[in-house]
């Protein structure tokens, strides 16, 4: 029997007045958050796709618009898109989980109520963060202290354990597990503070930031049911109500965001995505796997680390080149990405046909995490 049909085993009902009333058990109430979720999915994508074009509007008149790099030279390249316009899925997914902590209030421990408070509040800051950046064009040095801020409800939250579990190989000399304390939580503020930038860095073609934090997003959502049916495991269902609102969301934005693009997400979403899995990474105490699933995003991080520590000089926007003769991108040389990186190895490449095939791989790369998390980790824990 699964660790899931271990907690849904038995029913108890209590006569009560005229009537007998069923306290909820475990199965319901697994069975009712899986529904309320699907449901406030559902109104995310609808409402955001309904606000989209309203608000794009807004941004437009109060000039928060800009030209598509990647189309310079065309007419295309010459139009006025609209910026900033991952401010309308945080709304929305804030205001959907405001509904879904009512739900975690009265059905789950009143930790995981304190958990939810927390993630909705260190989510919001990054979409404030997010949004001042697009207004403002805050320096880099702010980028890395404002999320360290932001994650500082989401650690005062935290619940979980602060150890470390040691290799097997290992364990003779150090035991099962090492209790590292408060460096615990100095890995999980930088983890945060990675997770908001990583996103914001791997960029510069339409679609690639949705794309990318959706196949992310439906990566997480995939692990937490896993482990609830093998594990029953509340957090993992508390990870899965953040999670899938989120998805349905971006589905909505990438509606309009992709080659070719019709808004630009801006700093606001990058943010946003970027918390919000940090959040449900630590909440839900799988923080190393969530790693696995940003390796496209890590290699693009090492890639890029001479040019954000200084080392190499540093333009504001590290695109490819736009060739209008042929209507491709090309790779350049002086800017460390992996966007670069992979035209330079692949060749020159359409705008869409690059988003394409980024989305593979990073396809390709979760799928390699769920191998080895599921597969190879086991042969070292």
């Amino acid at each position: 029997m699964s660790g899931l049909n271990a907690v849904m085993a038995a029913s108890v009902t209590l006569p009560l007045g005229f009537g007998l009333y069923t306290i909820a058990t475990e199965r319901t109430r697994y069975l009712d958050t899986f529904i309320l979720t699907i449901i406030t999915g559902v109104l995310s994508y609808f409402a955001t796709d309904r606000l989209i074009p309203i608000v794009k509007e807004f941004t437009r008149k109060a000039g928060l618009c800009g030209k598509d790099i990647n189309k310079r030279g065309t007419p295309a390249g010459e139009k006025d898109i609209p910026e900033s316009l991952g401010i309308v899925p945080g709304t929305i997914f804030i205001l959907m989980n405001m509904i879904a902590l009512a739900y975690t209030k009265f059905y789950f421990s009143g930790d995981l109520f304190i958990e939810h408070l927390s993630a909705l509040l260190s989510i919001c800051f990054c979409v404030f963060l997010g949004f001042s950046d697009d207004v403002m064009d805050l320096r880099w040095r702010y980028k890395l202290i404002l999320p360290t801020i932001a994650s500082i409800p989401l650690l005062l939250a935290y619940q979980g354990i602060t150890k470390i579990v040691v290799p097997i190989p290992f364990r003779p000399f150090l035991g099962e597990s090492i209790d590292i304390h408060f460096l615990y939580y100095i890995y999980m503020g930088s983890l945060a503070v990675f997770c908001t930038n990583a996103i914001n860095i791997y960029a510069g073609i339409n679609g690639l930031e949705v794309g990318q934090s959706i196949i992310i997003g439906c990566s997480i959502a995939l692990h937490n049911v896993i482990e609830i049916y093998l594990f029953g495991s509340q957090v993992h269902m508390f990870s899965l109500m953040i999670i899938v609102p989120f998805i349905f969301c971006s589905l909505a934005l990438l509606k309009y965001n992709r080659y070719p693009s019709m808004v630009f997400v801006g700093d606001t979403y990058c943010y946003f995505a970027g918390m919000t899995f940090a959040v449900v990474g630590i909440l839900a105490h799988f923080s190393k796997t969530l790693l696995l699933f940003f390796i496209p995003q890590i290699l693009n991080f090492l890639f890029s680390l001479p040019q954000l520590i200084g080392l190499v000089p540093c333009a504001r926007h590290r695109l490819p080149k736009f060739d209008k003769e042929s209507g491709k991108v090309v790779g350049q040389a002086e800017h460390w990405n992996l966007l670069n990186v992979f035209l330079r190895i692949v060749g020159p490449q359409t705008e869409k046909a690059t988003c394409t095939q980024l989305m593979i791989f990073q396809v390709f790369c979760c799928g390699i995490a769920f191998i080895i998390r599921y597969v190879i980790s086991r042969l070292f824990f």
